[in-house]
């Protein structure tokens, strides 16, 4: 057997380039196979109409599965399009969608399009899981701070998209260094390791005290050697006004129930006058145990693999429409579709493309078009709002979705 080839050498990593992907190099084989098919039949240029829709969405943590999700990925389908024979369609990244409607419309040529189905999909499949999860949770928390600590359960070469994905779906923040690219300031305590090696806690807390630049809030790891609440207190008498929380991260194997540990550390903390030091939560977190240690009083939470390792939105693309006629596969409403959304209930309407917006019946108002058309020709035709701005979009359906309390 010979050795490694040189692009299996290159690849220390494996990580697919970002050309690569962008030339169509991550592709399901059958995908390839199909377009050779259609080249004999001289078809490969057929123009087609496809659409992107969720047949579920992910399971939660309570039961059953999410009634909505949120929808991430959009931005880099538009990217990996540009510059292709084809008009996009879709709902802006920041939606909050339901299973079976028609997120995204891709018109033009099968042969610009068909063979990238597998980078469309898995952008907005893996994505839309993140900000969906991301989502469950912040909402869970009661409209409480959340920070992704998740991106080591990730292949580092895609964290950077976890965590823009996780901002998406309404966390406050992100512990990797690289958020500072999408205007965010990455967010972090401490870890046990620097109360391990420095020998004790209170050594370890003023070291990073004074090593740490001014605006970075003094959150103290409360729970290495001791009980948490002595340790809380001792972070307290350590740093005074200067501690602004303290982190309760002990493994679930020997938590106990933290509802009352919090409820416990809360008030040792302000009886003796340590009402401004807050409760930060994180370990092996989900929306159930967000909600309940929220109600418990914790302050603000840390979550990881909930969020980074979430599961996927099961998208699918259907070609609907063949050089103008309804086509479909069955199971598929055939034919070209709009999907307009009421501005004051948010509900979804999905009519024949060209049709005249529809009326909400509940809420008596025109509907208004959901769809924004990012590409015309493979041209970006509409501005790509900043990933604060995406934030804002999802936390702001959510108020109106009445899941979440409205800004003070």
């Amino acid at each position: 057997m010979g050795g490694p080839s040189s692009e299996e050498r290159a690849r220390r990593f494996y990580v697919v380039r970002e050309e690569e992907i962008k030339a169509g190099n991550v592709v399901d084989v059958y995908f390839l196979r199909t377009m050779e098919a259609l080249k004999r039949l001289r078809l490969e240029n057929t123009r087609v109409v496809a659409e992107v829709a969720a047949r579920s969405l992910p399971r939660s943590r309570r039961g059953g599965r999410f009634e909505w999700g949120v929808l991430a990925g959009v931005e880099e389908v538009v990217k990996l399009l540009e510059g292709r024979d084809v008009d996009l369609y879709s709902l802006p990244d920041g939606s909050i969608f339901q299973a079976g409607l028609p997120v995204m419309r891709i018109e033009g040529p099968y042969s610009e399009f068909g063979p990238l189905e597998t980078s469309i999909l898995g952008f907005i499949c893996s994505l839309s899981g993140v900000a969906t999860a991301a989502a469950h949770v912040k909402v869970a928390a009661g409209g409480k701070p959340v920070v992704n600590f998740g991106i080591r359960r990730n292949h580092p070469a895609i964290s950077l998209a976890i965590e823009r994905a996780s901002l998406i779906g309404g966390l406050d923040g992100s512990s990797g260094i690289l958020i500072e690219e999408l205007g965010f300031k990455p967010m972090g305590t401490m870890p046990h390791a620097l109360i391990v090696i420095a020998g004790d806690q209170v050594t370890a807390w003023r070291a990073f005290d004074e090593a740490v630049p001014e605006e970075v809030p003094r959150i103290a790891l409360v729970d290495t050697f001791c009980d948490e609440k002595t340790e809380a207190i001792k972070a307290a008498e350590a740093l005074g006004e200067r501690l602004r929380g303290v982190r309760l991260d002990t493994p679930s194997s020997r938590r106990g129930n933290m509802e009352e540990i919090i409820r416990e550390v809360r008030w040792e903390l302000d009886v003796r006058g340590y009402e401004h030091v807050k409760i930060f939560v994180s370990g092996g977190l989900d929306e159930v145990s967000v909600e309940r240690l929220a109600k418990a009083g914790a302050d603000a939470f840390g979550v990881g693999s909930r969020i980074c390792g979430a599961d996927p939105v099961d998208f699918g693309m259907d070609v609907v429409e063949v050089e103008g006629v309804p086509r479909a596969k069955r199971g598929i409403k055939s034919g070209a579709k709009d999907v307009f959304r009421c501005p004051e209930c948010l509900r979804y309407f999905v009519v024949r493309k060209g049709a005249e917006a529809p009326t909400c019946p509940d809420c008596g108002v025109r509907t208004e078009l959901a769809y924004v058309k990012f590409l015309e020709r493979g041209k970006i035709v509409s501005e790509l709002p900043t990933v604060a701005e995406l934030r804002e979009r999802t936390l702001s359906q959510l108020r109106a979705m009445g899941l979440l309390p409205p800004v003070e």
